[in-house]
């Protein structure tokens, strides 16, 4: 991969509001594929908070890559549409999912003291990509088991955005993935129609 394209998914800022961790990995391919090295990766996993702030992911590779972005795909399937027991590809993408659920838990965490005297969370010893996997899928399995949770599901409702969250507003009324982002930009778009219409 050139140096460029590395430096470029670099600068995109990592999105964490989808409502759900599961969530957030669907939102790494908006506004284009964010997982496409380990570094990017590794600054997802902690930043969704699968691993406390500091804790070196030197194991990552790209065979972590694939795995993620394999558990990504199986998800998108779960939680775009209506389950169906005779679709062949949620039946296959629920299968993996359940499979990846299965794996153990990621180390332990512990209260370890920081540099500056304070408390903060460690895990006892380096997480494997399965056990992160497997977070991450049974955060799904809980997602699609809820059916309050399932039915706050939502689709942004900005033009060509693909991102999926959970809507937990009051009312359920939210239409967007973010208030500042789709939002505004359909804000923008309506004032332009309506001075359009004015001058017209």
């Amino acid at each position: 991969m050139a140096l460029g394209t590395a430096a470029a998914t670099a600068s995109y800022e990592q999105r964490f509001d989808s409502g759900r961790i599961c969530l957030d990995l669907l939102a790494t391919t908006h506004p284009e594929e964010r997982l496409d090295a380990v570094e990017p990766l590794r600054a997802w996993i902690s930043g969704s908070g699968l691993v406390p702030a500091g804790t070196p992911l030197v194991a990552a590779d790209a065979s972590w890559l694939v795995g993620f972005r394999e558990l990504r795909g199986h998800i998108g399937r779960l939680v775009r549409g209506e389950p169906s027991r005779d679709s062949r590809p949620f039946g296959i993408a629920l299968a993996r999912v359940n499979e990846l659920a299965r794996v153990a838990p990621p180390p332990a965490p512990r209260a370890v003291w920081d540099d500056e005297g304070s408390l903060v969370r460690a895990l006892d010893g380096a997480p494997s990509c399965a056990a992160l996997l497997a977070a991450v899928a049974r955060d799904a399995v809980e997602l699609i088991t809820d059916p309050v949770a399932r039915a706050g599901i939502r689709q942004c409702e900005g033009d060509n955005c693909p991102i999926v969250y959970l809507d937990t507003s009051r009312g359920r009324r939210r239409r967007w993935c973010s208030s500042e982002t789709c939002g505004n930009r359909e804000r923008v778009a309506r004032h332009r129609r309506r001075a359009a219409l004015a001058r017209a």
